[in-house]
């Protein structure tokens, strides 16, 4: 017998159907997001140019869609050229790297060791829970860019430093929400059971509390990427980042603020990359937090 289409079972099929398609524009901002992990992965091959090669003759040179003529002996250069001559194209390719590299390493820096840090605050509580909120209370009361220069100043610019302050800056979120989920679930009956049967705290942890955590976890340390790539960004444009002549998307808009008069493409085309991948990230994370969240698909 065939089934109604509007009966109850053909009903809770669409709904469904509709909680995992994924819409248009979050496929548009995935697309993006895609293409820039490609152009990242494929920039020796897709850079028509060396990102760090000098050229004071064609330093300035305009876009090659703005340039009122093409000299044929000279290089032409799509999206212009910086102050030394650098192609800006290239640049932008290698400094997609750099951005997205930073923004994951630093994710799963501090979404592993926060969610450490939260599980064993909730599971054992007492007096290694209050150590561990503590910590985290004082890291949020130091501001974030204070902190970064004071280790930075300590340790010295590079690109390992800069990827372990950006995450340990991220853990407190993290710890907290693991701390939540854990309080919510290590009082449940199958909980107390396993506990009766002889189960440790590493073993309830790893197989029964973890998993239950896991959803809420992902959907922070997706919303969490875009605020990384940002604050690499940031810590580029300060001069705390990434050093030159290594390309970065925060090196360039700083590199290129004193041109915006008469090269404004230094700084505006890395700016108009790094506002897409956050963008692009944050819309995808919304979308996430709806399908993940059951308060949220209604």
């Amino acid at each position: 017998m065939k089934t109604p289409i509007d009966s109850p079972v053909a009903k809770r099929a669409r709904s469904r159907f509709r909680l995992r398609a994924i819409p248009i524009p979050v496929a548009l901002y995935a697309l993006v997001l895609v293409l820039f992990v490609l152009t990242a992965t494929f920039a020796n091959v897709l850079a028509p140019a060396s990102p760090i090669q000098q050229r004071l003759d064609d330093r300035l040179s305009p876009p090659r869609w703005l340039a009122t003529e093409i000299v044929p002996d000279q290089p032409t250069y799509l999206l212009g050229s910086d102050q030394l001559g650098r192609d800006v194209l290239s640049r932008i390719l290698y400094g997609s790297r750099v951005s997205l590299i930073v923004g994951f390493a630093a994710v799963c820096i501090g979404g592993v060791f926060g969610a450490a840090m939260g599980m064993l605050a909730g599971y054992f509580g007492k007096k290694i829970d209050d150590v561990i909120m503590m910590v985290a209370d004082i890291q949020l009361a130091f501001p974030f860019i204070l902190l970064a220069i004071a280790v930075i100043a300590v340790l010295g610019p590079s690109f390992t430093n800069l990827v372990v302050v950006i995450g340990i800056s991220g853990w407190v979120t993290y710890a907290r929400i693991a701390r939540a989920e854990v309080l919510s679930i290590r009082e449940k009956e199958y909980i107390e059971a396993i506990r009766c049967l002889g189960g440790d705290g590493r073993r309830i942890i790893l197989r029964h509390l973890l998993p239950n955590a896991l959803s809420p976890l992902i959907i922070v340390a997706t919303l969490d990427l875009a605020r990384t790539i940002i604050l690499e960004s940031t810590l580029s444009f300060l001069g705390l980042g990434i050093q030159p002549p290594t390309p970065s998307w925060g090196g360039m808009l700083g590199e290129g603020r004193q041109y915006l008069g008469n090269a404004w493409w230094i700084s505006i085309f890395p700016g108009v990359s790094l506002m897409a991948v956050a963008l692009s990230v944050s819309r995808i994370g919304d979308w996430f937090r709806d399908v993940l969240d059951p308060t949220m698909r209604s």
